[in-house]
């Protein structure tokens, strides 16, 4: 092996095509309209403040302060993305990192500033409430909003607790900020060593990629290692983050009168806790197909010892590479079943440049939608041209058209949905996808990967984030019996929350259960993995429908789904779904997804056999 081998690593920003980075000026034309922006939303917000102790003068009064708060609302939207994505571009930045920490500064003012308003109006009688919302229709445009404010009522706090709470704002982020920087900016990740010969620096995208088509399993094993060890080198740093991230919700949980954190997080979208236990206790249940799964893959790929970084490579060897543009056309094809108004947002989304494609040095790694009221949703991807790839496109698009549908079709004070709806329109986009390829599939081969696709769909966005749930939930737990959080006992924890789903079929790993430190959600969205898997089991009651032979069915379902879409925050999201036919209270949702998954494990193995 040369010296002078060449290091496979992401390119600077600016080597990248222009068409294929997103175009933010729709949010503010320069820097220059955003610090007009920036001092617009700091001299709003102390305007806002003067209308505290108003709010028993009358209905008008009280309308004329939520019309302030949506201006001010709408304005924060753009101020802060702008900001963000334009860090998140290249996060070594740190003239643009102290402009995105200037505005959460800004916004923990305005949370200061606003946080007399809830306490005042719980002040007031409901009745009279209700009374001027009966006499002003404005008003009434809030009236989800006020009946949901007075049923929280039990955990809010008077002024002065709201005030205290307020104040704790900025650190309350700093754990979680801390690990981005940790595990992103501050992160070195190392330079390994193919087979072929190939030098690749392993950065997160990178190492998905390499166990997506690396065919030797010691080169999976190479990547594996060094990205855990990279996470290992920092991992007492990365247990007291997490410890510190779980001990702000056990603060809050506790501050506003709730018995968990589980509960405190749950409860402001009206989800019984037993929701998630059910998840976790029927997963737990039906991991068999899971196991089955994993075992044919250990058979065909001819391992000794089988391991996690296994369980992507495809079993069937395929050096396909997927070309952006090419993909983009398919995706707005498989959005047919959703009607040709739904395909053409798609289209838009591409052809406006709503999307950062590719990977550059810096840039902060994995995929999200940004929902940026006033301008467009905003995609951030880095694209690496693999199957997995084209449907994370499919995914965030998912996610963006909800966003777009909610913004157009509802006032700003109900325009953002909810966590537990979220995943639905990704999940369903990807299966609309996965359809649309399986019908084009032009070989066993094709068929093979893309069946292998569905199923690891099923492991990736149900079983594994049942896991990670799972995890989570104990690891709260033992925050709240006052338990010491350590690497060690995260990782334990880990190691045997995991064995309850793999059983034997793992080989010996001492790596494995660092897997939680490398997890952000756990870190920066605490209580979101699960909702992964509701949202999964939700997807495939609507898709039976959907992609039903029944016209009248299939054209009603279309309809339910697209009206679930632009309903936005406008109900509890169980309401919200039991509208669209879904009804999430009933485990035998869940199980769906267990037969679902025997049924795909099975058509597989006759494929391989």
């Amino acid at each position: 092996m040369s010296s002078a081998a060449a290091v496979t690593a992401a390119p600077e920003r600016s080597s990248i095509d222009p068409k294929y980075t997103w175009n933010l000026s729709t949010i503010f034309p320069d820097w220059d309209a955003w610090d007009e922006g920036f001092r617009a939303l700091d001299e709003g917000i102390t305007r806002y403040a003067a209308h505290e102790g108003t709010l028993a003068q009358g209905g008008e009064q009280l309308l004329r302060v939520y019309r302030d708060g949506d201006t001010l609302g709408q304005l924060a939207y753009r101020v802060y993305y702008y900001a963000m994505l334009q860090h998140d571009e290249d996060q070594r930045n740190n003239e643009i990192n102290a402009r995105k920490q200037r505005v959460s500064l800004l916004l923990s003012r305005w949370q200061q500033s606003t946080a007399w308003f809830n306490p005042e109006l719980l002040q007031l009688p409901v009745d009279q409430v209700r009374r001027w919302m009966d006499e002003l229709p404005d008003l009434a445009l809030y009236r989800f909003a006020i009946e949901e404010l007075f049923r929280q009522q039990a955990h809010v706090l008077d002024r002065a607790g709201e005030r205290l709470l307020s104040l704790s704002g900025p650190t309350g982020s700093t754990a979680s900020e801390a690990y981005s920087a940790l595990s992103t900016a501050d992160a070195r990740f190392p330079t390994v060593t193919l087979t072929t010969g190939e030098r690749v620096q392993v950065s997160y995208g990178q190492y998905r990629r390499l166990l997506s088509t690396c065919r030797a399993q010691e080169d999976r094993r190479a990547a594996y290692e060094a990205l855990y060890d990279t996470y290992g080198a920092s991992l007492n740093t990365y247990a007291t983050l997490y410890n510190g991230v779980m001990q702000q919700e056990w603060f809050t949980a506790r501050a506003r009168g709730f018995s968990s954190t589980l509960e405190a997080a749950l409860f402001g979208n009206a989800i019984p806790p037993a929701v998630v236990e059910t998840l976790i206790a029927e997963g737990r249940a039906g991991s068999a197909p899971f196991r089955r799964y994993h075992a044919l893959r250990k058979r065909v790929l001819g391992v000794e010892h089988y391991h996690v970084y296994d369980s992507l490579v495809p079993l069937v060897a395929s050096h396909e590479q997927y070309d952006y543009d090419t993909v983009q056309s398919w995706i707005v094809d498989a959005m047919a079943p959703l009607g040709a108004e739904y395909q053409a947002r798609v289209r838009q989304a591409f052809e406006q440049r709503w999307i950062d494609v590719f990977e550059n040095q810096g840039k902060r790694s994995g995929a999200y939608s940004a929902p940026v009221y006033g301008a467009q949703p905003y995609i951030l991807m880095n694209y690496n041209a693999t199957l997995d790839a084209v449907f994370t496109t499919a995914h965030e698009l998912g996610h963006s058209m909800h966003t777009l549908l909610a913004h157009e079709s509802q006032p700003f004070v109900y325009s953002d949905y909810t966590i537990f709806v979220a995943e639905v329109p990704s999940t369903l986009a990807e299966s609309l996808l996965l359809d649309y390829m399986l019908a084009h599939a032009r070989s066993r081969e094709e068929r093979v990967g893309l069946l292998e696709h569905a199923i690891d769909n099923i492991v990736g966005t149900f079983y594994n984030q049942v896991i990670f749930a799972d995890f989570e939930l104990e690891a709260h737990r033992m925050v709240e019996r006052d338990e010491p959080i350590t690497a060690d006992a995260l990782s334990a924890l880990y190691a045997r929350t995991a064995q309850a789903y793999w059983g034997d079929i793992l080989g010996p790993d001492e790596r494995m259960p660092r897997t939680w430190a490398r997890i952000p959600h756990l870190f920066q969205s605490p209580y979101y993995v699960y909702q992964y898997a509701t949202c999964f089991a939700s997807t495939a009651r609507l898709m039976r429908d959907i992609g039903g032979a029944d016209p009248v069915v299939r054209t009603a379902a279309v309809d339910r789904y697209l009206s679930l879409l632009r309903a936005g925050g406008s109900d509890h999201p169980m309401r919200l779904l039991q509208r669209a036919g879904v009804d999430l209270s009933q485990p035998d949702t869940v199980r769906a997804v267990v037969t679902q998954l025997d049924a795909l494990v099975t058509q597989l193995e006759a494929e391989v056999a």
